[in-house]
C-alpha cells in the first residue's frame, strides 16, 4: 500500500515537473491555457473544461474551452460575464453540469476560474485529484500571469509602434503642409494621409466661411451633406464625435454613413471639419486614431488659413500698388507750380488721409490779368471720392476754356457733376478769380466751408453762392460776389479736415480755434501762414489717426 502511494506520488511529481516545463516553454496565453486543460483531461479523464479570466473591467471572459457546446458558452456570456458573484457561479456550475470549479490565484488575487466536467469513467474527483489540481493551478498561475504581462507588453509595443508611425507621419505632414499654399493641395494631402493610416474610402473635408460651409473634397452624397450643413450648425461642434455620439447629434449624418466627425480648430474656434466613413477593415476608430486625425486636421486648417492669408496678402499688395499708382496720378492732377502774380502770393497743400482722397485744389492762369483758384471736398473717402475729384478737375479744366462768367460756370459745373455722380456723392466747392490789375476777387461758394478773409484783425466769411455741387441739376442759379482786396489782406481757404482734426482725447481742432490762430498769423507770407497752420494742426492731432483729408490754400495780397 505504501509502495503504491509512493509510486502515485512519484507519478504526480513527474507529471507536475513535465507540466511546469511545458507551460513555461511558451509565453503565449492560449498555449498556457490549452495545455492546462489538456493536462486536466489527461490526468483526471475530464470530458470537458472551461477557463475564464477577469478582464480589465472586472468581467469574466472565456479564454479557453474544450468539449463545451455553443449553448453553454452563450449562457456564460449572458449570465456570468457581467455578474460573477458566488451565487451566479454556483448556479452556472449546476445548470451546465460542471463538477469542479477552482479559483486561479496569482499574488493573492483571483485571476479567474477553471471549470471541469464529469470524468470519462463516471468516477468522482478524489481528494488527491483536487490537491493535484490545486498544485498545477498554482504552477499555471505564474505562467498565466507572465503570459498576460507579455500580452500587455506586446499590445503596448504595438500601440507604441502605431504612435511612432503616426508621429512620423505627422512630422512629415507638418513639413509638407508648411510648404503648401493652395487649398486643393491641402485637401489632397489630408485625404492621402487618412487613407494610408486609417484605410477609409468615404470622407469629406470642409471649411467654414462666415455664413457658409465650403467643400474642399467630398466622397459622400454631396447634395445631402450640403443640405445637412444648412440644417445643422456643424461649426458649433467643438470636440470629436464617434459613431454613437453622431447618432445622438444627427440621425441624418449617421444615415449618410459618417462614423467620425473631427472639428478643425484654430485657437478653440472651429474653422473646418473632417468627416470620415467606416474603415475598410471594419475596425472601430480608437482614441489613438481620433488623436491622429485631430492632429492632421490642426495642421490642415492652419495651412488652409495660411493659404487664405497669403492670397489676401497678394491681393492687398496688388491693391496697394494700384493705390500708390492712383495716388501719384492724383497728385499729378494738382498744380505743380503756381503762377507768379504782381499783387498776390499763393501757397497750397493737399494731405490725403489715405493713399487717395477726395480733397482738391487747383490754380489756373486764365489770361495776363486773371487767375482762377479752386478748392473742393468730395463726400466720402478713398477711391470713390478720388474718382469724383478727378472728374471735378476735368470739368474745371474744360469750363475754364469757355468764356463764361463765374456764376454761369458754376451752374454748368453742378450740372456736369450731377449727371456723372451716382450713389449720393457730392462736392463742396469754392472758386474765385483774382484780378492782378484791379486787386478784385470774384467768387462763388457752392456749400463749402466759408474761406476766411482777414483784414485789420477781423474776419469776413465769403459765403455767397449756392448749394453744394452734384445733388441735383441747377434749379436756382448760383450767385457770384466781387470783393475789393487791399494790401495785407489774407485769404485762407480750407477743407473740414483741418477744423475736424481730432486729438487722442477725441476733441476737434474746431472752427473757433482755427479762426483765432489764423488771426494771429495773418501778417505773415502765404507760405508761412500755410506751414504754421499745418504744423499746429499736426501737433494738435499728434498720436490720433485722422479720417479726413486736409487741404488748404492761402492767398496773401501784396
Amino acid at each position: 500500500m505504501i509502495i503504491e502511494q509512493n509510486n502515485a506520488a512519484l507519478r504526480n511529481l513527474s507529471a507536475l515537473v513535465d507540466f511546469s516545463k511545458l507551460i513555461n516553454s511558451n509565453l503565449e496565453l492560449d498555449f498556457t491555457l490549452n495545455n492546462l486543460l489538456l493536462t486536466c483531461f489527461g490526468k483526471f479523464f475530464a470530458t470537458r473544461g472551461l477557463i475564464a479570466l477577469f478582464n480589465e473591467n472586472a468581467g469574466l471572459e472565456i479564454k479557453a474551452s474544450k468539449g463545451i457546446n455553443d449553448q453553454v458558452l452563450q449562457n456564460f456570456k449572458e449570465k456570468v460575464k457581467t455578474d460573477n458573484s458566488s451565487e451566479t457561479l454556483d448556479a452556472f456550475l449546476k445548470e451546465n453540469h460542471f463538477v469542479v470549479m477552482k479559483e486561479i490565484i496569482t499574488s493573492d488575487n483571483i485571476r479567474g476560474y477553471i471549470f471541469l466536467g464529469e470524468k470519462f469513467n463516471k468516477q468522482d474527483y478524489t481528494e488527491d485529484d483536487l490537491d493535484f489540481l490545486s498544485t498545477i493551478l498554482n504552477v499555471a498561475a505564474t505562467a498565466i500571469e507572465n503570459s498576460i504581462m507579455v500580452e500587455k507588453l506586446q499590445k503596448v509595443n504595438r500601440d507604441l509602434d502605431g504612435k511612432v508611425n503616426q508621429l512620423s507621419s505627422l512630422f512629415d505632414l507638418s513639413k509638407e503642409f508648411s510648404g503648401i499654399l493652395e487649398e486643393k493641395m491641402v485637401g489632397k494631402l489630408v485625404v492621402f494621409s487618412l487613407i494610408g493610416q486609417l484605410m477609409v474610402s468615404k470622407f469629406a473635408i470642409l471649411k467654414f466661411n462666415s455664413n457658409s460651409a465650403e467643400f474642399i473634397d467630398c466622397k459622400f452624397d454631396r447634395q445631402k451633406l450640403e443640405e445637412l450643413c444648412e440644417s445643422y450648425e456643424l461649426k458649433t461642434i467643438s470636440k470629436p464625435l464617434n459613431k454613437d455620439e453622431i447618432k445622438d447629434y444627427s440621425a441624418e449624418l449617421n444615415d449618410l454613413g459618417i462614423s467620425l466627425v473631427i472639428p478643425m480648430q484654430i485657437k478653440g474656434v472651429t474653422k473646418g471639419m473632417i468627416l470620415l466613413g467606416a474603415r475598410i477593415n471594419g475596425q472601430e476608430y480608437t482614441n489613438s486614431d481620433i488623436e491622429f486625425v485631430s492632429s492632421v486636421g490642426s495642421l490642415a486648417i492652419i495651412s488652409i488659413e495660411n493659404a487664405r492669408l497669403f492670397q489676401e496678402a497678394l491681393e492687398k499688395e496688388k491693391l496697394e500698388k494700384d493705390l500708390e499708382l492712383a495716388r501719384k496720378i492724383q497728385q499729378n492732377l494738382l498744380p505743380g507750380t503756381y503762377p507768379q502774380l504782381d499783387s498776390f502770393d499763393i501757397a497750397a497743400i493737399n494731405l490725403p488721409a489715405r493713399q487717395v482722397g477726395g480733397d482738391y485744389y487747383d490754380i489756373v492762369k486764365l489770361d495776363d490779368k486773371r487767375t482762377l483758384f479752386a478748392i473742393g471736398d468730395v463726400s466720402g473717402k478713398g477711391v470713390q471720392a478720388s474718382l469724383i475729384m478727378a472728374n471735378t478737375q476735368a470739368f474745371l479744366k474744360s469750363i475754364c476754356k469757355q468764356s463764361l462768367s463765374l456764376d454761369e460756370a458754376t451752374n454748368l459745373m453742378n450740372d456736369l457733376i450731377s449727371e456723372n455722380t451716382s450713389g449720393g456723392g457730392f462736392v463742396t466747392f469754392f472758386w474765385g478769380i483774382l484780378n492782378d490789375e484791379t486787386n478784385e476777387l470774384t467768387y462763388v461758394n457752392a456749400g463749402h466751408n466759408p474761406p476766411l478773409l482777414i483784414r485789420d484783425g477781423k474776419i469776413e466769411f465769403l459765403k455767397k453762392g449756392g448749394m453744394i455741387l452734384g445733388v441735383m441739376e441747377t434749379i436756382v442759379p448760383y450767385m457770384k460776389e466781387t470783393v475789393k482786396l487791399q494790401p495785407g489782406d489774407a485769404l485762407v481757404t480750407f477743407t473740414d479736415g483741418i477744423t475736424e482734426a481730432m486729438n487722442v482725447a477725441e476733441e476737434e481742432f474746431s472752427d473757433e480755434r482755427f479762426e483765432k490762430f489764423a488771426l494771429k498769423i495773418a501778417k505773415n507770407t502765404a507760405r508761412e501762414i500755410l506751414d504754421q497752420i499745418i504744423e499746429t494742426v499736426s501737433d494738435f492731432a499728434k498720436g490720433a489717426e485722422q479720417s479726413d483729408d486736409i487741404t488748404c490754400l492761402v492767398v496773401k495780397v501784396k
